[in-house]
Formats: C-alpha cells, sequence, structure tokens
C-alpha cells in the first residue's frame, strides 16, 4: 500500500488493550501513525480521497511485540539473519521484535546496538530494538555500560539465554539499573542445580533415562532476585517462568509493589513434559516443559496477572544442532509465527478472553520497555495486526518463513493466525497475497 493516501481500515472488531475498548470499529492511518481511532469513525462514509481497507469483522489490534527474539545475527546467518527472522514476525503478526544479545560478537557494546539497529533498517520488515547485555561478553562478572547502551537504543538489559548465577552481580545491576531507569531482564535458573540438565526432572526424565532441571532451580533464582530488587528498587522482569513456585515468588513480590514483571512462552502454557517421550528434540526448551501442575499453573498466572508477557524465545537452530541424541541436542525451538496462534488456544479454553491475551503481547511488553506502540491511539505508531481468532488451519514447515524449522508445532492443528500485518503505515504482509 504505497499510494500515499491515508488508509481507513473499516468494518473491524477492533481490540485495544490499553484503552480496553473491544467492539466495532474503525481505524484511520496517515503516514506512519495513528490518526484516528473508534466506534464512529466514519458515520457519513469512508471520503472518496481516502485508501480503504475493509477488515471484514476481523480483529483490528495493535501489532504484537515479542520481547524474547534471537536472531542470531551478527555471528550465526546460517540460522537466522534480521531480514528472515522480520520476515517470519510479519508472517506472525509481530511489528516489533526485541533481539537478544547472545550473537557473536555478544551486544555489549554502543556500536554493536548501533549495527542492530542500521541493519534492522535496511533489511528488515518490521521494528527490531535490542535487548543489550547485562555483563560484558556475557560472561556474569563485570557489568556493562547501561547509561552507553541506552542512549544507543538498548531497550533493556540481559544475559539471556544464561542466567546471572552471582548474586552481588546481579545486586549491583539491580542498582546501576536506577539511575538510568533500565531493565534488569532474567533467564531465571540456578545453574548448578541445571548444569547437566536436559528435561523437567521428573519419574519421565528417570524412565528416559535424561539428567533433570529440578522445578526448585527456577524457584531458587527467582527468590533470590526478589530480594534483591527490594533491597535496590531496581525494575527486574522474569523472562520465562515455567513452575508453580517461582509463579508464586513473583505474585508475593507484587503483592508486597516490588517493581518486578514475568513473562512467559506459549509453549511453556499449552504444552508439558509428555511432548519428550519419544526423544522429541523438537520440543528441548530452557526452560524445560514442566509437569501438567506446573502448565496449568503458568495459565493461571497469566489469567490473574501475575504474569505480564507472552513472548515466543525464538530461537532457530539448524538441523545439526537439533537432529542428535537428546542429551547433545541444543536447547530452542522457533516460535515469531506460532506466538498468535498458540497464545489464542487461552481464548479458545475459556482460560482468558481475547484482549486481555492481546494485551499480553502488546500493552505488557511496551510497558515495561518504554515503547509508544502496542495502542490504538491517535498519534500512536500505525503498528497493527489483523487476524482471525476463529480459522482452523495445519502449521506445516513449508509454510515457515524462518531459516530453521525446529517447532514442537509441526503438523499440528491451530486456530487463529495473521491475515494482515502493518509496521508504520505499510502493509508487510497479506496472507491473501501469500497465498
Amino acid at each position: 500500500m504505497l499510494t500515499g493516501k491515508p488508509v481507513a481500515y473499516i468494518n473491524a472488531r477492533l481490540l485495544d488493550p490499553a484503552s480496553g475498548y473491544d467492539g466495532p470499529g474503525a481505524v484511520l492511518c496517515k503516514g506512519d501513525t495513528i490518526a484516528d481511532a473508534g466506534a464512529d469513525l466514519f458515520p457519513d462514509g469512508v471520503p472518496v480521497d481516502m485508501e480503504t481497507v475493509d477488515c471484514r469483522g476481523l480483529c483490528l489490534s495493535p501489532g504484537l511485540i515479542d520481547m524474547q527474539v534471537h536472531l542470531r545475527e551478527p555471528g550465526a546467518e546460517h540460522q537466522e539473519t534480521i531480514a528472515s527472522g522480520s520476515q517470519a514476525a510479519a508472517a506472525g503478526g509481530v511489528t516489533t521484535i526485541i533481539a537478544q544479545p547472545d550473537t557473536d560478537p555478544v551486544i555489549d557494546e554502543a556500536a554493536l546496538v548501533e549495527f542492530v539497529e542500521r541493519r534492522a533498517r535496511d533489511t528488515a520488515r518490521v521494528r527490531v530494538k535490542t535487548m543489550a547485555a547485562l555483563t560484558r561478553g556475557q560472561n556474569g562478572r563485570e557489568l556493562t555500560e547501561f547509561g552507553l547502551l541506552s542512549e544507543a537504543g538498548a531497550v533493556a538489559f540481559t544475559d539471556n539465554p544464561q542466567p546471572v548465577a552471582d548474586a552481588l552481580v546481579m545486586r549491583r545491576a539491580l542498582s546501576y539499573a536506577t539511575a538510568v531507569d533500565a531493565l534488569v531482564v532474567q533467564q531465571a535458573e540456578e545453574p548448578s542445580l541445571a548444569a547437566d540438565g536436559h528435561v523437567n526432572d521428573s519419574e519421565m526424565a528417570t524412565r528416559l533415562g535424561l539428567s533433570g532441571i529440578p522445578a526448585c532451580a527456577e524457584t531458587i533464582m527467582v527468590e533470590r532476585d526478589m530480594r534483591l530488587v527490594e533491597l535496590t528498587g531496581g525494575r527486574y522482569h522474569a523472562a520465562h517462568l515455567s513452575t508453580l513456585d517461582a509463579i508464586d515468588a513473583v505474585r508475593r513480590a507484587k503483592d508486597h509493589q516490588l517493581p518486578v514483571s514475568a513473562g512467559a512462552a506459549p509453549h511453556n502454557f499449552a504444552l508439558n513434559e509428555t511432548e519428550i517421550e519419544e526423544y522429541r528434540t523438537f520440543a528441548k526448551v530452557k526452560p524445560p516443559l514442566r509437569s501438567e501442575a506446573d502448565r496449568a499453573a503458568v495459565v493461571a498466572a497469566l489469567s490473574d496477572g501475575t504474569i505480564d508477557v507472552i513472548s515466543s524465545g525464538h530461537a532457530p537452530l539448524d538441523q545439526d544442532s537439533k537432529r542428535q541424541p537428546f542429551a547433545q541436542a541444543e536447547f530452542g525451538i522457533i516460535g515469531l509465527e506460532t506466538l498468535l496462534p498458540v497464545a489464542l488456544t487461552l481464548f479458545h479454553s475459556g482460560a482468558m478472553n481475547l484482549i486481555d491475551i492481546i494485551a499480553k503481547m502488546t500493552t505488557g511488553p511496551a510497558r515495561h520497555l518504554g515503547l509508544e506502540s502496542g495502542r490504538l491511539a491517535v498519534g500512536a505508531p500505525a503498528d497493527l495486526l489483523l487476524f482471525d481468532p476463529d480459522v482452523p488451519w495445519i502449521l506445516t514447515e513449508d509454510k515457515l518463513h524462518s531459516k530453521c524449522k525446529n517447532t514442537p508445532f509441526e503438523n499440528a492443528p491451530m486456530t487463529g493466525r495473521a491475515e494482515r500485518t502493518i509496521v508504520a503505515g505499510r502493509t508487510v504482509f497479506d496472507r491473501i497475497a501469500e497465498d
């Protein structure tokens, strides 16, 4: 859509978590911003000088913001590039990617943050922002320059996929972060307990002859960090919670008004540890798929607001990394293109209503990261997602846009998907044109 005219999206079911509106309406975009939105936008019809998109009653929401994405560039472009990752994002309805710093070299200097954003401007279909490393080289010892990295564009700080194991380093990070209002993101896992583990520590792990990662590895780290947040006042986000006890620790911290937030990955609330029964390495993730009780606890925490964010944890891995004996295979699955449909299982199961699910992928991450997107408001970026929550389809490898295909959802029946993705007022994905 390159006519230069204002674009009116009409006959939509608007979902705006920022205002709480869920109902019929339209959105008007002028250039790269939203000029107006609401129920009675065009009472006399759309003016002739505007482009019109008939949404046919489908849902129109802010574009999704994925807070945890491993793009692999620089250093492992054979697995994913900023360009290919952004194509997968657009197909999944994601309009903003938050790239993780575990590249080669690690994103621990301002020049590297600027490199990623420059490459994104040149090659990406969607917006790409970066988290910077919390410690130099993600070595867990020496803090990076939060102030300089923030000025360069870093939106948060993390050593993901490694945890910050040293309590003194985490205390200093949280204290330092308060000076620049930075968000510290932790992959919560006590590393000595998890060091040799591959799956959830359970009867199933024993039966399969695989070493386990105990649930308490996550709980111990979260409980330690909650104490450090209380001590320092630093803003803290637990990236992907997977256990009942760790969720309870975050819930208690929130009850005490501590500045903490938490995320969950779709696979941790849609799947449980039975997925690994046939030694399926495409289901090997970190944190691992847990017990059914833990999975249900994640769903409950999303419903009651303890968990604020749903993010994919998109981690593309090639065949050589995944088609190995289970103990040798690497952790990680792709998720940009399954983020929305798997999240919608919460709606179809009756666990959550639609607008609250969308909030976990729009206003939730936008609020914690300080982004302007994630809302249908005058002056907001024209980043939109048109999706059908009820269309049935089958996920097949040939439809995936990521360079790697390591998903446990291959050939799974899905309900709901992105139909059109708009970034800065421009359509970057159209299902009709794609098909």
